[in-house]
C-alpha cells in the first residue's frame, strides 16, 4: 500500500466506527416500554384505550388503594387518563373500581344487562360487574359482593361523542375484560 493513502484509509476507518457506535449507541431520550397491563392486571392497554374523549393522547394509569368503609375491606380506584397536546398534565377519561359490597343495589334504570355469563348492567357512561362469589374472600373480605364498576363521564349521550351503542359496547368491554383478568388473578371462578 502507497503510504500517501495511509492517513486517507486510517481516517476513512474511524468515521466508519463512529457511525456504526452512533447507530447502535441508545439514544439518551428513549422511553421504556409502555405497560400492556393496567389497573391492577385488570384492563390490557389495548382494551383501556377503547373509551376516548374525542381528544387522543397516550393513555396512562393512576391507581391508588385504601381499606374500605366501615368494616369493608377493598377499595381499589384506577384513574385512566390521556396525555394532553398543550400540558404536561394528563386528562381523566374514566375510573375504574374495585370495591366490596354488602348487598347487591340491582341495575341502574335504562341498564343494558352485561349477559355472556356476568351478572352487570351497562349505561353508556356507567356499568358493573359482580365477581363470582369466591372472590371476596380470596380478595380478603367477608362481604359476599365484590363489584367492578367503570364511570366514563365523557361516554355520556348528552356529550355526543360516541353513539349510544357504541358507548355501551365499549363500557361492557371494560368491565367485562376487568371482571375476566381478576376472577383469574384470585382463581375464583363461579
Amino acid at each position: 500500500m502507497d503510504k500517501k493513502w495511509l492517513p486517507l484509509t486510517v481516517m476513512l476507518g474511524v468515521a466508519g466506527v463512529a457511525v456504526v457506535t452512533a447507530s447502535l449507541w441508545p439514544d439518551a431520550k428513549e422511553k421504556p416500554p409502555l405497560p400492556q397491563s393496567l389497573c391492577y392486571g385488570a384492563l390490557s392497554r389495548q382494551t383501556a384505550e377503547l373509551i376516548d374523549d374525542g381528544k387522543g393522547g397516550e393513555v396512562s394509569t393512576e391507581e391508588w388503594e385504601s381499606k374500605g368503609k366501615g368494616d369493608l375491606t377493598v377499595f381499589k380506584t384506577c384513574q385512566v387518563m390521556r396525555a394532553n397536546r398543550d400540558s404536561d398534565y394528563p386528562r381523566g377519561i374514566y375510573q375504574l373500581i374495585i370495591e366490596d359490597f354488602r348487598s347487591d343495589p340491582g341495575p341502574r334504570k335504562d341498564s343494558v344487562p352485561l349477559g355472556l355469563g356476568f351478572t352487570g348492567w351497562v349505561l353508556p357512561d356507567e356499568a358493573r360487574v359482580t365477581l363470582p362469589a369466591g372472590c371476596a374472600a380470596r380478595m380478603g373480605s367477608t362481604s359476599p359482593y365484590i363489584m367492578v364498576t367503570l364511570k366514563a363521564p365523557s361516554q355520556e349521550e348528552k356529550k355526543s361523542l360516541v353513539d349510544r351503542d357504541t358507548a355501551i359496547r365499549n363500557s361492557a368491554t371494560v368491565v367485562r375484560e376487568a371482571a375476566t383478568n381478576l376472577v383469574k388473578r384470585y382463581g375464583c371462578k363461579a
